[in-house]
């Protein structure tokens, strides 16, 4: 190749993608899959018996030490264990050939160059390859076709909340293939406080999903490194956006970008989850959101959730430790080479910054196997999780500052229900196995809606306590966590839709008060459906008064899509409905 000819490349983009399964993704540039052949052809060289030896190098300062460096030439099959080349077909001016990485290639950006005996070698410009689950040699392979689907293709989900008495859900657009999701995904990996300290060892680790998952769990909460989310449980959101308002993951990471990567305002858990999933299933690691009911947050390792009363019923404020409704986390799924085989499988994530591991707001990845059998001795954070799903919860009463009483024990209370969405569908899965072996007169009363609107918060839930005093001095403590359900939004899509077609959409709702509701806002969106989320004003409600809001969407993308409908009020802080609906390709 003569050295002042400038190779031009075709890359082959809808060949490669639709065989990596990576067509989804809005980008002009390749994204192939690692230990997964693909092919490039490149005009301007001379024929390949002249010796072209390949370089693909990634990260700063690359080298083949630290396997962010290769060089290969052209060989008759293609390499198992490395970087290699296949001529396809040649010509006088052009050459296609077939290029393969190793099932453990680091991933991320690549640079690709090739040079022809002694010449300096020739730009070919850039491509992204990502983890490859369909490949048996990864490990993040999955063996099930329609588990990969969901856990790797699927754009859209479920995430369950409430309470274990009242279990509700809500979807979530994680949007892992829109826009500059994989840009920002590859971002995300080079502010993290291990690239910082140690930019060069960190990109030679980005072959291992182990790895990258402790990595990423620490860089969606925004505790040590400027990353992605702000945590907040105050109840106040000044100068952000209340958690509950978020319905997809997008948003977050574009306004990420834009700020100049400053910390979007505000998450709770299962914002940090859903972020932590998209990121996840963008770099090509299985991934889905788990919640768990009763979830206890064991703050001084001792397994033990202690928590304190008065004697009138008042929780107390009183120490670290605490039990929460529903805590979301995630798991990822690839095998434990640093454990054994026994413990392969899902591994919880978790990127809710709740306390430090390694001096860093992190969390996982733990085995689910190691939690189920008891090895709580295994990295990484296998204890705290463990007390998540196993804690003893005790109750106490505190007559004064210096008396307290130990009334209850319960070993069952914490751990309920650990639920994820259904692959193919949107039903609730129980996976408490996966987790922990298995394991009177009633009182009835009725609480007017006067008596607690002026208490409720965002989450609408209502903890009664009650305290028996017994005759001999003893006492009873019980509580129940009652979560309202809220009204339900009617969504009707009015139409066939198809691309660049537009359509309307029907939504009804009824205000169930006998008070007015106003300062009513409509919000949408769906990836592929909406390019902005849609705002409209809804006019005031009087009591039990049925309301119908109609409007246009223009779909812009096939298949399968979720449209996201939430109604924000006075009374009803967010009221959320989605519907599925099946977008036909132009005729």
């Amino acid at each position: 190749m003569a050295a002042a000819t400038q190779p031009s490349t075709d890359w082959h983009l809808k060949e490669n993608a639709r065989e990596h399964h990576t067509s989804k993704f809005s980008s002009e540039e390749l994204i192939v899959r690692r230990g997964q052949a693909f092919t490039i052809t490149f005009n301007g060289a001379e024929r390949p018996e002249q010796n072209l030896i390949f370089i693909a190098e990634t990260g700063p300062k690359p080298s083949k030490a630290t396997k962010t460096l290769a060089t290969f030439d052209i060989s008759s099959t293609a390499s198992k264990e490395g970087w290699g080349a296949v001529v396809q077909s040649s010509s006088a001016s052009s050459v296609s050939i077939s290029i393969s990485s190793p099932h453990n290639a680091v991933i991320g950006r690549y640079r690709l160059s090739v040079q022809s005996g002694s010449s300096s070698p020739q730009s070919l410009g850039t491509f992204v390859l990502l983890f490859n689950p369909w490949a048996s040699g990864d490990d993040v392979f999955m063996p099930n076709a329609a588990e990969c689907e969901e856990y790797v293709l699927e754009e859209f989900g479920i995430i369950f909340a409430g309470n274990k008495n009242h279990i509700s859900s809500f979807g979530w657009n994680f949007g892992q293939f829109q826009g500059d999701i994989l840009n920002i995904c590859l971002a995300i990996m080079d502010r993290s406080l291990y690239y910082r300290q140690d930019p060069i060892t960190d990109v030679s680790h980005r072959h291992d999903p182990r790895y990258l998952g402790r990595v990423l769990s620490a860089m969606v909460n925004a505790n040590d490194d400027q990353g992605v989310v702000l945590g907040n449980w105050s109840g106040k959101y000044e100068g952000g956006k209340n958690p509950t308002s978020w319905t997809g993951s997008g948003e977050i990471l574009q306004s990420w970008k834009k700020s100049g990567f400053k910390p979007v305002k505000y998450g709770q858990c299962w914002v940090f989850a859903a972020v932590l999933t998209t990121v996840l299933r963008c770099l090509g690691i299985p991934t889905r959101t788990i919640t768990n009911f009763s979830s206890a947050h064991d703050a001084d390792g001792n397994l033990r959730v202690d928590e304190f009363y008065d004697a009138e019923g008042n929780h107390l404020e009183r120490g670290a430790d605490s039990v929460w409704n529903f805590h979301v986390w995630n798991e990822s799924w690839f095998v434990r080479r640093d454990l054994g085989s026994f413990y392969d499988g899902w591994q919880v994530l978790d990127a809710t910054p709740q306390e430090r591991s390694k001096g860093i707001y992190q969390c996982g990845p733990a085995s689910t196997r190691a939690i189920k059998e008891g090895d709580v001795d295994l990295d990484y954070d296998s204890p705290f999780v463990f007390a998540a799903v196993n804690a003893d919860c005790v109750t106490w009463i505190r007559y004064s500052k210096k008396r307290k009483e130990r009334i209850y024990s319960d070993t069952r209370k914490i751990g309920k229900f650990i639920s994820t969405k259904a692959v193919g569908t949107n039903a609730r899965v129980d996976v408490t196995d996966n987790y922990k072996y298995p394991e009177v007169k009633e009182i009835s009363f009725k609480i007017s809606y006067s008596q607690y609107k002026n208490s409720l918060v965002d989450d609408r839930k209502i903890l009664v306590t009650a305290v028996c005093q017994m005759k001999r001095g003893a006492s009873l403590l019980v509580e129940k966590d009652i979560v309202l359900q809220d009204p339900f939004l009617t969504i009707k899509v009015l139409g066939p839709a198809m691309v660049h077609k537009p359509v309307n959409v029907e939504v009804t709702f009824t205000n169930p008060l006998c008070e007015e509701v106003t300062d009513c806002v409509l919000r949408a969106e769906g990836s592929g459906l909406l390019k902005e989320q849609l705002r409209i004003c809804v006019e005031r409600m009087a009591p039990m008064e049925t309301s119908t809001v109609e409007f246009e969407i223009i779909p812009y993308r096939s298949g399968t899509r979720q449209l996201q409908v939430d109604l924000v009020c006075t009374h009803f802080s967010d009221i959320k409905g989605f519907v599925m609906l099946h977008v036909a390709p132009t005729q």
